[in-house]
């Protein structure tokens, strides 16, 4: 299960939310058994220079190689572009979780 952060400046207007399910879409269309990607939105009010920082997290798989990452990467940043209005710093990171990371749910 992947996870997204988006880390921004106040001073852009997005909708966080239609981003993050984007992204979501995007991650799906190049690995169908990726599963739901958790997402989160971070707007700071104190900042240096209008910005948005993309975080992805995702577990290592032997198929999200080089040129997997490549292509995601690609469409990624072409999709989340797409949302903006505004001139930004834009940063994307993808990277991989340790194997010590632990996921999965809790029900009661």
């Amino acid at each position: 299960m992947p996870h997204a952060d988006l880390k921004y400046s106040n001073d852009l207007t997005l909708n966080a939310s239609t981003i993050l399910t984007s992204i979501e879409t995007v991650i799906q269309t190049h690995d169908p058994e990726s599963g739901n990607c958790k997402g989160r939105a971070y707007p700071t009010a104190e900042f240096h220079h209008t910005h948005l920082l993309v975080e992805i997290s995702m577990l290592p798989k032997a198929h999200r190689d080089t040129a997997f990452m490549a292509a995601l990467s690609a469409d990624l940043e072409t999709t989340i572009k797409a949302y903006l209005s505004q001139p930004c710093s834009f940063s994307l990171m993808i990277s991989f979780s340790s194997e010590n990371y632990i996921t999965n749910r809790f029900e009661p």
